[in-house]
């Protein structure tokens, strides 16, 4: 782990996942400067990740702050890798009024959505299981929208601080259906029915994920997609 004195905002990866128990890097920055050994607490500077070897990923990513231009839209992002060295088409992000990003779930029981009575701002957790995603992480988040015939919930996925501080309703497992966001950087042109690879800017892993835009609007935040039949990897 990071132990060096001395460091700033610059220096930390800028998820704002909210897993060292800080709303944001910025806030993680300001106790940095009275306890720097709080550090430990960034899972994303840990040693312990497992990392793949430079030799092995071929390419080398670009300098921070490097601008290059790509199809459909320009790009002031330093590499079009994940954390694993894997190579993506775009960045998903989510909708500027929204409070994080919009992903479409089932849970493995859809009669829960009734019998727990979920409702529009309830605040919940469960875990993307198996073909869905896979994702080793338990997700938190706000309910935005509930079909209560289907049982399928709209939520917006914000992080672990909102449960532990009110609260929470756990649906356990759960099938991600799909993304809904914004793309504002790409180097791919997007089309309608084609699968890509895409990493989700708030992705506390930040992880690849593959899906099929099966919805496009251009708006002046960015190009608006919905991205199903999800997996990582």
């Amino acid at each position: 782990m990071i132990t060096t004195p001395g460091i700033s905002l610059k220096d930390l990866p800028g998820n704002n996942c909210g897993a060292c128990g800080f709303r944001s890097c910025a806030e993680l920055a300001d106790k940095l400067a009275v306890k720097p050994d709080m550090i430990r607490r960034c899972i994303q500077l840990s040693e312990d990740r497992i990392r793949v070897d430079p030799e092995d990923a071929p390419g080398e990513p670009a300098a921070r702050g490097d601008f290059e231009e790509t199809r459909g839209m320009p790009s002031t992002q330093r590499t079009w890798r994940d954390t694993l060295g894997r190579e993506f088409d775009f960045y998903l992000e989510h909708f500027p009024e929204d409070p994080g990003p919009r992903e479409i779930i089932l849970p493995h029981n859809p009669l829960l959505t009734r019998e727990m009575e979920i409702g529009i701002g309830d605040v919940m957790i469960g875990r993307p299981l198996g073909m869905s995603c896979g994702c080793p992480i338990t997700h938190c988040g706000i309910v935005m929208e509930v079909d209560r015939r289907t049982g399928v919930i709209v939520w917006c996925v914000t992080g672990p601080l909102g449960p532990r501080k009110s609260g929470f309703k756990d649906i356990g497992y759960y099938i991600a259906e799909g993304y809904e966001g914004l793309i504002t950087e790409t180097r791919a042109s997007i089309e309608i029915g084609r699968r890509y690879y895409f990493q989700p800017r708030m992705c506390m892993l930040q992880w690849r994920h593959s899906g099929l835009v099966n919805f496009m609007n251009r708006s002046p935040a960015g190009l608006q997609v919905r991205v199903e039949g999800l997996w990582i990897g």
